[in-house]
């Protein structure tokens, strides 16, 4: 029998041979409709073919077994395939006093809620440490503009050094990385309001840094880079969005630059990856026709390229938002950007980023949900072309609203 030397986050984390994804199976329009696992099987099969070998998960709560059915499902093709390699990073969800209940949120003490969620995570590392390589405590849980559920940092601070306690204690395995998921801002790289001492000592006390950043959203709420300047006005509509997807790299470049410098300010050196970014393929709100025109399937395809080059070569993770769409986050709005992130569409087409992969033929013989890996837009580059709008000009975008 073939023996596989023993992987950690270590080795994973920062290697491009080990592509990331965040990863929601839900197919329906709530989450008490759960995935089975030959369904859950069948994704990571899909995504094992694209190179993908970590996911990211966000919640264990009790009546959604979401992120248990999927290392069990990871289990049961590690046990059929010797040669099957996939790895976790397991959230535990993280939020305050009165989050997503009638009464006003309080964002200075935690709901009594996450101990429990906390001791799930806990087991789950402890029952597939073959699997779970990374636990994020919360996920965009300390960033103000979570106004349903934002804690303050000493709340992840104490739960980081719980988990660091007992990997000390030899209670959970030693090289089991700890990180929190959050914006760039939440961990230093934006308004001074977010460089607290507790922050300091979280950045101190994780493993690594795993931090957000969406240019996509920015183009409505820091539209400066997204505008298409005054001398690329007379290019083509393709040439303007290739431009302006390039400043949206850059744009993702500089908080990443941003992250960096905080946490060197401290003294610390440690390592930083990207726990999400991503771009929606539709949206009928800020993002769509009547907002900042970011939305196609062009633009994320070509936002997907350069993110991956740039993560790869500079030895950061990427866990990109996300692998398949997911209709029940914006349940009463179908055309909702945030139902439409996925790299694949929720019946299994493979959108514009990943056609070269269908042609290569990784796709061949799998499927989801019975239908095999077809293109979007019947594979026609002409076709989705003609949905792609041009980003507003810079001075439509500088004009006051």
């Amino acid at each position: 029998m073939q023996t596989h030397k023993k992987v950690t986050a270590k080795d994973i984390l920062g290697n491009p041979d080990y592509l990331a994804i965040s990863y929601g199976g839900y197919r329906k329009k709530s989450r008490d409709s759960q995935p089975t696992i030959p369904q859950l099987k069948e994704d990571m099969k899909l995504l094992s073919a694209m190179g993908i070998k970590v996911i990211r998960t966000y919640n264990v709560q009790p009546k959604l077994p979401h992120a248990s059915n999927i290392l069990r499902a990871i289990s049961e093709l590690k046990s059929e395939n010797q040669d099957f390699e996939m790895y976790v990073m397991l959230g535990a969800w993280i939020d305050c006093l009165n989050a997503w209940t009638d009464l006003a949120p309080n964002h200075d003490i935690e709901s009594p809620n996450n101990a429990s969620e906390i001791d799930r995570a806990v087991a789950l590392a402890n029952q597939y440490p073959e699997i779970v390589k990374v636990i994020a405590v919360g996920n965009e849980a300390m960033v103000k503009w979570a106004t349903s559920y934002y804690v303050q940092p000493n709340v992840i601070l104490k739960w980081v050094n719980h988990l660091q306690n007992l990997k000390s204690e030899g209670k959970l395995p030693k090289d089991l990385w700890i990180t929190s998921s959050d914006d760039f801002a939440s961990w230093g790289g934006g308004e001074e309001q977010y460089h607290v001492k507790d922050l300091e000592d979280l950045i101190k006390a994780v493993d690594y840094i795993s931090m957000h950043t969406y240019p996509y959203h920015n183009t409505h709420y820091n539209p400066e880079f997204w505008g298409v300047p005054e001398k690329q006005e007379a290019l083509s509509k393709r040439e303007k969005v290739d431009f302006a997807m390039e400043r949206a790299i850059e744009f993702s470049k500089r908080q990443y630059d941003s992250v960096t410098n905080y946490m060197k300010s401290l003294g610390v050196n440690k390592p930083i990856h990207i726990g999400e970014t991503g771009w929606a393929t539709v949206s009928n709100g800020f993002y769509g026709d009547n907002g900042s025109r970011a939305t196609d399937e062009y633009k994320q395809g070509v936002y997907y390229k350069l993110m991956r080059n740039w993560t790869n070569k500079a030895g950061i993770s990427c866990f990109y938002f996300e692998a398949f769409n997911e209709q029940w986050k914006d349940a009463g709005n179908p055309l909702g950007s945030e139902n439409h992130f996925g790299l694949f569409t929720i019946d299994g087409k493979a959108k514009y980023p990943i056609w070269d992969l269908v042609d290569k033929g990784v796709f061949d013989g799998l499927t989801r949900d019975g239908n095999p890996i077809k293109k979007t837009y019947d594979g026609n580059q002409a076709k989705l072309i003609e949905n792609v709008l041009a980003p507003p000009t810079k001075h439509e975008i500088m004009a006051p609203r």
